[in-house]
């Protein structure tokens, strides 16, 4: 205390008592933090600094008044600006002119955000030589005796009350103390910075190892985790890559070396950018930024390269696999580049490992994986889609069919749609679609046959499956080595694109809509591919399904051993079992009648069953049993026509061979035969049932084709307009009779 008294040595001329006062404030005993010691260090520093500032006596002052006034707990803000008033206060008591005064309360309050680094000294926003040496001799605490040092934080942390508040307040302000300019002048960076560095490190890792530090580095860790696991994400896909093509078809010059290439330098990139983001070196920067320069570069090319589609060229899976590919490269040199920039600052007060920094490396590999599992893999599937297709056709509202009288006339004929024929159409609510060579598919309007729309692909050369789903508002189209495409009906734009796995599945029914496997699975499926359940029947089983608007009826029949043969009901939106029956044999033809499921009862080794069996869907239940004649003889063929099951066959004996058809019309609600007739007609001929009821067939008359109609009215043969072709089979859709010539589609009046 003595010694603190002596170096006031009469800063202001009378001001024994104000010294006196000063002193005091630093050794009372309530005061547990910036004691005598603390201000012995300050004071001995300005010393050796003084001859720097263009005002001693005032920066002397602000050195004694600094942290006069000191509050347990208080922050160096509120300390300096108590203290500043308290100089404000006394000075003028001792005849200090204002002016200095003024002076003196401007540094106290400088001292008042010492963490803060300081502006860079090469480049300075403003000289103020009095607050850089009184800041420069606050902070020589810091390059104090260690032991002293030592002392000085554990009362600073002491002071602060709540210990581990404290101790987080401390870490962050000794890492921002650290991050940039210790000193002000450079007389105190070459006196003091250095052993000030060392007692701020030793502190900090004090700090670091009192401080609970789950997460502490997680940060730099996710970064390291990510730059070498991108990396190899960008190797598997170069990979994948390798094995697809450019473009489709694919040219036999198509170079593979790139893909290769590309797949090698992801591989080994990884454990070199794991290295450079664990490193603070100019030479890891360079590295990672190289590899940055690489994937950008790449980028670049494989968008140039990219082929120009045309209905005969296409894109092929190799483009956005590469493009793919190279962004995840530029992922991984990126996150390598962060960390290596993060690291020059932060990683020598990195705990080794913790909870986060293990989390960190568990959890990115993860999300790598789920990356390019839900985002690389549909949006590369979604751009070769989307790069292939193309819809020709203006916007026009859909015509309304008139049904065929079959009187000889015709309604319509389409353009040339060389390829396909009448046999293969399909209805929908907005016109008659149509599949074609080269993955085609167009929609013809039903009043007119006028094409309404054209949807075609340049990766798909074979004829697509295409069958009506969704109340007929959408048209479900099976296209080779693509997949189910799910087009809009009325637009032809395609709604969705049902996941790759489903690809290989075989469509049993289209509305509503199931899927099977030949694994002896069943899908509820929606037109956009969403599965809403599976049915899995087991192994060694065959399986046919059949359904109403509310349930599904499957059949399953046992080929390793002798276990009956089983029908099982299934809710149509849930999938969920109703009920189950066993059989001696699997019956056969079933379909759909005003809500009821007709079967075929097995009649032996004959095409002809031996009944025909309604079943109550959501029950099990017999509705009625239809007895077939034994003498019919042909392979009955069952057709649904509004409440009515078209019953189509042809008169025995089975020894002889019949050339006549008889149809017979059964009522679904009670079973019993509403009509009857018997015609002329070839039974081998192709027929097609229209919604009345009507069985229309085609054959060859003496000059042209003729159409035999059979109906509750009669048998009647109606000659038709030449250029029909009698070979192909007619289409009904709807009331709707359509056949073929060469290379149109006929629609007959």
């Amino acid at each position: 205390m003595v010694e603190l008294r002596a170096r006031w040595d009469d800063l202001v001329p009378g001001s024994a008592s104000l010294a006196d006062d000063l002193v005091a404030r630093y050794v009372e005993r309530t005061r547990r933090a910036y004691r005598d010691h603390y201000l012995g260090i300050v004071l001995t520093a300005l010393d050796s600094l003084i001859q720097l500032s263009t005002d001693p006596t005032s920066v002397r002052l602000a050195a004694w008044f600094h942290r006069a006034v000191h509050e347990p707990g208080g922050t160096p803000d509120e300390d300096a600006e108590a203290s500043a008033r308290l100089a404000e206060q006394l000075l003028p008591q001792y005849g200090v002119p204002p002016v200095r005064i003024a002076e003196v309360a401007r540094l106290i309050r400088l001292t008042g955000d010492l963490a803060a680094p300081p502006p860079d000294s090469y480049a300075p926003p403003r000289r103020d030589a009095n607050g850089d040496v009184l800041l420069d001799a606050v902070n020589a605490v810091l390059a104090s005796d260690p032991s002293r040092y030592a002392v000085h934080t554990a009362e600073v942390r002491r002071d602060a009350g709540d210990r581990k508040a404290a101790l987080e307040h401390r870490y962050d302000e000794v890492r921002e103390l650290l991050g940039g300019h210790l000193y002000r002048t450079q007389l105190a960076r070459q006196r003091l910075s250095p052993v000030a560095r060392v007692n701020l490190e030793a502190e900090l890792a004090e700090l670091d190892s009192e401080l609970p530090a789950p997460w502490r580095g997680w940060q730099q860790a996710a970064l390291t985790a990510t730059a070498t696991f991108t990396a190899i994400a960008a190797a598997v896909v170069a990979i994948a890559a390798s094995g697809a093509s450019w473009q489709t078809p694919a040219a036999q010059d198509e170079a593979g070396w790139p893909t290769v290439a590309l797949a090698v330098l992801s591989f080994f990139s990884a454990p070199v950018l794991f290295r450079c983001a664990r490193s603070a070196s100019q030479r890891a920067r360079l590295i990672a930024g190289a590899v940055l320069a690489v994937a950008v570069t790449g980028l670049l090319i494989a968008w140039a390269q990219a082929p120009r589609t045309n209905p005969a060229v296409g894109v092929g899976l190799r483009v956005p696999l590469l493009i793919s590919a190279l962004i995840l490269l530029l992922g991984a040199g990126a996150a390598a580049l962060v960390a290596s920039l993060l690291r020059t600052r932060t990683a020598r007060f990195l705990p080794a490992r913790n909870l986060g920094q293990q989390l960190a490396w568990i959890a990115v590999p993860g999300t790598v994986a789920l990356v390019l599992l839900l985002i690389v893999q549909p949006l590369s599937r979604g751009y070769v889609l989307r790069s292939n297709e193309r819809i020709e056709g203006a916007a026009r509202e859909a015509g309304k069919a008139s049904p065929s009288v079959l009187d000889g006339g015709v309604a319509w004929v389409s353009d040339s749609v060389a390829g396909t024929g009448a046999e293969e159409a399909i209805g929908t609510r907005y016109g008659v679609a149509i599949p074609r060579p080269n993955g085609v598919v167009e929609m013809l309007d039903a009043a007119t046959g006028a094409l309404r729309w054209r949807y075609s692909r340049s990766d798909s050369d074979e004829k697509p499956v295409i069958a009506a789903t969704g109340n007929g508002e959408y048209v479900l189209a099976q296209f080779a080595d693509v997949g189910y495409l799910l087009l809009d009906a009325n637009t032809g734009h395609r709604k969705a694109a049902w996941p790759g796995r489903t690809r290989d599945r075989f469509v049993l029914q289209a509305q509503p809509l199931l899927v099977g496997e030949r694994s002896g699975k069943l899908h509820g499926v929606d037109p956009s591919g969403h599965e809403r359940w599976t049915y899995d029947s087991g192994d060694c089983t065959d399986m046919g399904a059949i359904a109403t608007a509310e349930t599904v009826i499957t059949f399953v029949s046992y080929t390793c051993d002798d276990r009956p043969d089983e029908m099982t009901a299934l809710d149509v939106q849930s999938g969920k079992k109703l009920w189950t029956k066993t059989s001696a044999d699997t019956y056969r033809r079933p379909v759909v009648v005003a809500g009821l499921i007709v079967v075929a009862e097995p009649g032996g080794d004959s095409d002809v069953p031996a009944a025909l069996t309604a079943i109550e869907p959501r029950t099990g239940d017999i509705r009625w049993r239809w007895e077939v004649p034994k003498t019919w003889a042909c392979r009955t063929l069952l057709n649904a026509a509004g409440k009515y099951l078209i019953v189509i066959d042809c008169p025995g004996p089975s020894t002889t061979v019949s050339r006549r058809t008889i149809v017979t019309a059964i009522d679904a609600n009670t079973g019993l035969t509403a009509w009857q007739t018997l015609a002329p007609v070839n039974p081998r001929n192709k027929v097609t049932v229209t919604a009345d009821g009507r069985v229309v067939s085609l054959a060859r008359g003496t000059t042209a084709c003729v159409a035999n109609v059979i109906s509750r009215a009669g048998f009647r043969q109606v000659p038709l307009p030449t250029g029909i072709t009698c070979s192909r089979d007619p289409r009904a859709v709807g009331n709707l009779v359509l056949t073929s010539g060469r290379n149109i589609v006929v629609a007959l009046r």
